[in-house]
């Protein structure tokens, strides 16, 4: 029965609205909120900011924060697109950030599925060109995917990645 459903969500979709953050610039209980495995659902607020999970978050990390410079977002954004070619998704956006990723897809595979591989092939262009070391984590686990059901949705995601992101 999920099976059957996942499959025919994925055929009704326009796209999806793919978001990740670099690790350690965007934690649980930051001031900015959050989606967690509890908070994950459509239209669900945020976590909201929590002193105590954010130090708990800061003292368990591995490393410093990743941030990506211009050499980095060219490589994230190029290999994007390329990963859409190879695979004939229809890349409408995409937009590295300095602490995220934005990215509109239109595939055929589930958006956990998508976002997994853009990460794992964006992951080995930065660390084949040296931008970061091999044993330490560039991205956060998971991401979040909204799903693009009509033209309109697909539009604004198009225009929040394009047009809303600062310079």
């Amino acid at each position: 029965m999920i099976e059957s459903t996942y499959h025919v969500c994925m055929s009704e979709a326009l796209g999806y609205l793919l978001t990740w953050t670099c690790y350690g610039t965007w934690m649980h209980g930051d001031e900015r909120g959050s989606v967690d495995a509890d908070h994950n659902a459509p239209d669900a607020a945020f976590l909201p900011p929590n002193e105590t999970r954010l130090m708990h978050e800061v003292r368990t990390m591995s490393h410093r924060p990743i941030r990506l410079d211009s050499a980095a977002r060219r490589i994230v954004a190029d290999t994007i697109a390329a990963h859409c070619d190879i695979r004939g998704w229809n890349l409408h956006a995409v937009n590295p950030r300095t602490n995220h990723v934005h990215a509109v897809v239109s595939c055929e595979v589930h958006p956990n599925d998508a976002m997994s591989q853009f990460k794992a092939w964006i992951t080995r262009g930065l660390r084949s060109a040296g931008c970061f070391e091999r044993d330490r984590p560039v991205w956060t686990e998971g991401g979040s995917r909204r799903w693009l059901w009509n033209p309109d949705a697909l539009r604004r995601a198009i225009e929040y990645v394009n047009d809303y992101q600062g310079d």
